[in-house]
């Protein structure tokens, strides 16, 4: 039996998340002009934690409150992904470039993938295999580019970004599980929550360094809080709900297209064609790593989605 795709209101989502998500780099360079890398994840999702908490609060449809072994996945799964996922990135960001950071979010993907066929113990099949190489390939030239242009920083910057691919695979493939049977906001808000505490505590490894932030710091603060990480956030945990993860993460591809183009016009940052030949390549071998997947794969229940720990 061949898988129902998501409906249109869930991928709308799910792009609308990737179109935020995409400004959230160019951003982020700017702010650590100003601000620590960790300084800047703890005030984002502390500012989104509280508008969540609001909002939940408001909410008089939100359902029972998640049991406690749900709440622990859904903080596991805001450490993963928030605290983990955005040290990782704002770190490499602050190494590399916005638009090298885009262009390695193509990977995210693929991890993904492999990593929901490991857990589910789905055969790989050949096309897939080629879409890894692919992916990898393309992958390994932007990073190479980034060390011959910007030195040993930037490739580190680069390596530091596509561990934050694992983190963001491990928080896919377990949000799966961890939000079933509850909606988008009360998902958010607990991951939110765990995440925003996370951060606070390794952002005081940057204590020495704070000052009140001006207003034009301030203002792309509340953008990344309330449009990338609240709304963004939001969004995604709406679409994930209703398709697999690795159709969740492979919408991101949007992400590389528009995170280059906002490198470029916000951070005047050069748009070189190893990164178009290294974009490129990494998309093909996702869309390839992918192809066969209807087909391919059974369909889902949302207890076999993660091994129980």
């Amino acid at each position: 039996m061949r898988e129902r795709g998501p409906s249109v209101g869930a991928v709308g989502a799910v792009v609308t998340a990737a179109l935020l998500w995409s400004s959230s780099y160019a951003v982020t360079k700017v702010l650590l002009a100003d601000l620590g890398p960790l300084s800047i994840g703890a005030v984002r999702f502390t500012m989104a934690a509280l508008l969540l908490a609001a909002m939940v609060r408001l909410d008089r449809h939100r359902g029972d409150r998640p049991d406690a072994g749900q709440r622990r996945l859904l903080y596991l799964c805001g450490l993963l992904g928030i605290t983990v996922y955005f040290v990782l990135e704002n770190v490499g960001v602050d190494l590399s470039t916005a638009s090298d950071a885009a262009l390695i979010v193509a990977t995210y993907p693929l991890m993904t993938m492999l990593l929901e066929l490991a857990v589910l113990r789905v055969r790989l099949p050949p096309l897939r295999v080629t879409g890894v190489l692919l992916a990898t390939a393309g992958a390994v030239l932007v990073v190479h580019d980034g060390a011959r242009i910007g030195g040993s920083a930037r490739w580190l910057g680069d390596i530091i970004l596509l561990l934050g691919g694992l983190a963001w695979a491990g928080y896919n493939v377990l949000g799966k599980r961890a939000s079933a049977g509850h909606g988008a906001l009360t998902v958010t808000y607990y991951q939110t929550m765990a995440g925003a505490g996370g951060f606070v505590l390794i952002a005081l490894l940057e204590a020495d360094s704070w000052r009140m932030p001006d207003v034009t710091t301030s203002s792309l603060l509340v953008y990344l809080a309330v449009a990338c990480s609240v709304g963004g956030f939001l969004l995604y945990n709406y679409g994930l709900r209703r398709m697999a993860p690795s159709v969740a993460v492979n919408i991101l591809n949007l992400v590389p297209v528009f995170g280059v183009l906002s490198a470029v016009i916000i951070n005047g940052e050069p748009f070189r064609l190893a990164q178009v030949a290294g974009g490129a390549v990494i998309v093909a071998g996702v869309a390839l790593g992918l192809i066969e997947r209807q087909s391919c794969a059974p369909a889902e229940r949302p207890s076999d989605v993660l091994v129980r720990p």
